[in-house]
């Protein structure tokens, strides 16, 4: 009976070009990662960005993180943050919505590399997973306010949501000669929320709620 629960459970991630469909957000990637790999003395990475599909039994849902005004009608948003800096963040021209989308569509699905990956079978983590989504941290998009030496983002949300929801975030990477900015500012935050629930909380922590 057990491994039948187990089996009726999926959490697949999948990695999308950033900018996918979009030439103007691609073209600012690019720049970035150039100026970038610059600064750190490497070669320029393709960069990109995550979004998870879950499936328990016969229901499925999309978690994304997007800007407000991209499409229109219900995607499942369930919290709003501000991109760029907080006060910018009054604005629908900059905030982003966190979105857990019953049936939904991931954007430009066809142009995902290396996908999909299937991250867990547990229906317990699956269902502990779509539970978290409204408790995803509002921090400012594109701002490293945890001091984690990483930007906060649509990456960093989904490596929170797997790690807090106990699926193995160690081996999960971006594909080949790519990047997945803002991947350590989740994990770097699930990790404090969980020592400060063990009664452990870390020094120097920035504010993370």
């Amino acid at each position: 009976m057990a491994s039948t629960k187990q089996s009726a459970a999926r959490v697949s991630l999948y990695w999308l070009p950033l900018g996918a469909g979009g030439h103007s957000v691609r073209w600012n990637g690019r720049i970035f990662e150039a100026l970038a790999a610059r600064r750190e003395h490497r070669p320029p990475c393709a960069l990109y960005h995550a979004a998870l599909e879950v499936r328990i039994g016969p229901d499925r849902h999309v978690i994304e993180m997007a800007p407000v005004w991209a499409g229109s009608g219900d995607h499942g948003a369930v919290l709003v943050g501000p991109v760029g800096a907080r006060w910018l963040g009054r604005s629908s021209l900059f905030q982003y919505e966190v979105r857990r989308w019953t049936d939904g569509l991931i954007p430009d699905i066809d142009e995902a590399v290396e996908s999909p990956q299937c991250v867990g079978r547990s229906l317990v983590r699956a269902q502990r997973l779509l539970e978290l989504v409204p408790q995803v941290p509002r921090l400012t998009w594109g701002r490293d306010e945890l001091h984690a030496g990483d930007m906060w983002n649509s990456n960093s949300m989904i490596s929170w949501l797997l790690a807090r929801s106990g699926h193995l975030v160690g081996n999960v990477a971006a594909p080949e000669r790519g990047r997945a900015p803002g991947w350590q500012a989740g994990v770097v935050l699930a990790t404090r929320q969980t020592h400060r629930r063990a009664g452990n909380k870390p020094r120097g922590q920035g504010r993370d709620e």
